[in-house]
């Protein structure tokens, strides 16, 4: 099973740096986790921040989160539009419709030997 991380909103943040204090850097990110099996593909409800000062190049944890910067992220995080996906795979049917055939000829085989 593998696991990638897609944007799903990222967006530029006008407020200070706890860092370096610039105004013009700070750029939120949020990702959407993926998981990806042998049977389906799945976006799932897991979703992951991160917050990068394009200025100072340092990304600021939320340890260092001002009171605007939380306002903001929660503001963003309800305007993300966190995908819904679920798709079966092709060889998901194909290894359900030989499961069904091979049933079905156990099923007719001891029928007829009755």
């Amino acid at each position: 099973m593998t696991t990638e991380l897609k944007t799903i909103q990222t967006t530029i943040l006008q407020c200070n740096c706890p860092e370096c204090y610039s105004n013009s850097g700070l750029e939120l990110s949020f990702k959407q986790e993926w998981k990806d099996t042998f049977w389906v593909k799945k976006a799932t409800d897991v979703v992951r921040e991160e917050i990068y000062c394009k200025h100072c190049e340092f990304p600021i944890y939320p340890v260092k989160w001002t009171e605007d910067i939380e306002r903001l992220y929660e503001y963003n995080l309800k305007r993300a539009e966190k995908e819904t996906f679920f798709k079966v795979k092709s060889q998901t049917y194909v290894i359900g419709a030989i499961a069904v055939a091979v049933i079905a000829i156990v099923v007719f085989a001891l029928i007829s030997s009755l």
